[in-house]
């Protein structure tokens, strides 16, 4: 089971044993490893969320209205903490659901 950590703003994919197993994205303070570990979600210092292939490091979309504090993965959806104290409920694809 993999985990990501995030140093110097950089997102680091590491293995069970904390060996890193590759380094990717920028400016990042949140980072978060979904369920089947395939895909990583970050924010970055300027409230952006970008969306990265776990297996090659890739960014696949960023989204947002740079306004993002950090993000985790809620199923599918991607759970979105604001700087108002609201969440935002959005779909892979980056796409609003909805805002609670």
């Amino acid at each position: 089971m993999n985990i990501v950590t995030v140093k110097k703003g950089k997102v680091e994919l590491r293995n069970d044993n904390g060996t890193v197993i590759r380094t990717f994205g920028r400016d990042a303070v949140n980072a978060n490893l979904n369920a089947n570990q395939s895909l990583v979600v970050v924010v970055t210092e300027k409230g952006k969320v970008e969306l990265y292939k776990a297996d090659n490091g890739s960014m696949i979309r960023s989204f947002g209205n740079g306004d993002a504090v950090s993000a985790t993965w809620t199923g599918k959806d991607i759970a979105v903490q604001i700087k108002s104290g609201k969440t935002e409920i959005r779909s892979e694809s980056g796409m609003l659901i909805r805002t609670i």
